[in-house]
């Protein structure tokens, strides 16, 4: 963090903030940038606003796949020249709460604005002197820009996008709640912004408002059912259990973190003190129950010890080429050095146990094919977890979306759901971002339809004016 000698710092705070002297004076500045860095944490801005492992914090350039193309985050630096350091305060809170930069322009709601717009106003302030006076200015414009394709690229667009899903308001307290639960819901609905991920996406890519939490797709990855419902939902883990996930991103017999939750975990979560991790998995737990009747049992609880390696060693010679055709054979060459050939993972689950897990046990096996494909990073309390993937990129091995798919069956019938199945075109479509929505999938003739739309009106216009240029000629003729 930026230091700033005190008196000073008071005094330009007192201008940016609008206050009185004495009021800044009476304001402890440390105290002040501190909030504002919890503020931020809390809010996961690092997560979204600086590249992985190359980018100067906040400095923007991370791109944000989406299904209607890459959003590259800003600069969000106190930089002048390249970030928001001639931004007022009223233009700051304009840009977090509306998604209106201080040019005008609309921002895209992959920054998620439309939960930000919750964030009450002392916690605003705070943000807003963290960004100013706390952050290190980056003098330089991210690399990349964001160039959607027509009509995503005329951001004035949002401003009906936002009539319909971005009109929230400060939080205000519910006086039947207790002050944890209360915390909680603030920290999941306006700074964490659970509900950006874990709520299904309506046509128009707003959030359904009326299936908050219940789940939805997030690119290729599924970020499940958090309501709490014992089948469905979250409603089987203890409040200690959702803790110690939110700190770690793993819980033994249960889930791991990865994705965007790896992300949210390691810049986000594991940093948030005690009392908020406590708050936001009470508030989680008092959350209605809302059950997919087509789940019978709890994702985790799927699966037991099971091996094929006694069948299936010994068929090749050591030195054979393409002797791994099967699921089984395609398990035990690429996944069971790590996860055991009985499913069971290591000792210490450093490497978890492909039973009693939800990517395994779930209905729905996106998140099983995007781990396989591709992998699963983040960084807790110093220490790396690490599973390579298996696509495109894979500094390991590329595998086909056959392959992949054969595995992912394998590991499904032998240490998870069943009944759940993965065809290569699963992959395909994981491997191409995920399920392609309904806005995404008619953008190519939004384009001609505009056009054809624009002929048929100027034939319309046309036949009019022609139509009545004929009668006043026929009527001049007449006479």
């Amino acid at each position: 963090m930026r230091t700033i000698p005190r008196l000073a710092g008071m005094a330009l705070l007192g201008l940016t903030l609008g206050s009185t002297s004495a009021a800044i004076a009476a304001e402890d500045l440390t105290a002040l940038l501190d909030k504002g860095k919890a503020v931020a944490t809390a809010a996961d801005c690092m997560a979204c606003h600086t590249a992985p492992k190359t980018g100067q914090p906040f400095a923007g350039g991370y791109g944000i796949v989406s299904p209607l193309g890459t959003i590259y985050s800003s600069n969000i630096t106190p930089s002048k020249a390249f970030g928001i350091g001639d931004y007022s305060q009223e233009d700051f809170e304009r840009a977090v709460r509306k998604g209106i930069r201080k040019d005008g322009a609309h921002l895209y709601p992959a920054m998620p604005y439309d939960a930000y717009g919750a964030i009450s106003d002392d916690d605003m302030q705070a943000l807003y002197a963290y960004f100013m006076h706390g952050v290190q200015p980056v003098e330089e414009a991210p690399k990349n820009a964001t160039q959607l394709p027509f009509p995503f690229n005329i951001r004035l667009s949002m401003a009906a996008w936002n009539l319909l899903f971005a009109d929230r308001s400060p939080f205000v307290p519910d006086a039947s709640k207790s002050d944890e639960i209360n915390r909680g819901a603030y920290l999941a609905g306006a700074l964490g912004h659970c509900a950006s991920c874990h709520a299904p996406r309506n046509l128009l890519m707003g959030q359904s408002a009326d299936a908050a939490l219940t789940g939805g797709f997030v690119g290729p990855w599924y970020a499940p059912n958090i309501t709490s419902d014992p089948i469905s939902g979250i409603g089987a883990w203890s409040e200690a259990d959702l803790v110690r996930y939110f700190r770690t991103g793993h819980l033994d017999g249960k889930a791991q973190a990865a994705g965007g939750m790896a992300e949210a975990v390691q810049n986000s979560l594991q940093h948030l003190p005690e009392s908020d991790l406590k708050a936001l998995a009470a508030y989680l737990k008092s959350t209605p129950a809302v059950r997919d009747p087509a789940d019978k049992k709890a994702a985790h609880d799927f699966g037991a010890k099971a091996s094929d390696e006694p069948s299936i060693r010994g068929l090749f010679l050591p030195n054979a080429h393409e002797s791994l055709k099967t699921g089984a054979e395609l398990y035990s060459g690429y996944c069971a050095s790590c996860h055991q050939p009985d499913g069971a993972g290591s000792t210490n689950q450093a490497y978890p146990s492909l039973f009693h897990n939800s990517a395994t046990g779930a209905r729905n096996p996106a998140n099983l094919v995007a781990t396989i494909l591709f992998g699963v990073e983040r960084e807790v309390g110093g220490q790396e977890v690490l599973m390579p993937g298996f696509g495109s990129q894979s500094y390991v091995t590329p595998l086909t979306d056959g392959q992949i798919a054969d595995i992912a069956n394998y590991v499904l019938t032998r240490f998870g759901n069943p009944d759940a199945n993965v065809t290569p075109d699963d992959v395909a479509i994981a491997r191409k971002g995920g399920p392609v929505p309904f806005l995404a999938s008619v953008q190519p003739y939004i384009l001609p339809a505009t056009v054809a739309a624009g002929l048929i009106v100027i034939l319309i216009i046309a036949a009019i004016v022609m139509s009545r240029t004929a009668r006043r000629k026929a009527a001049v003729s007449a006479t």
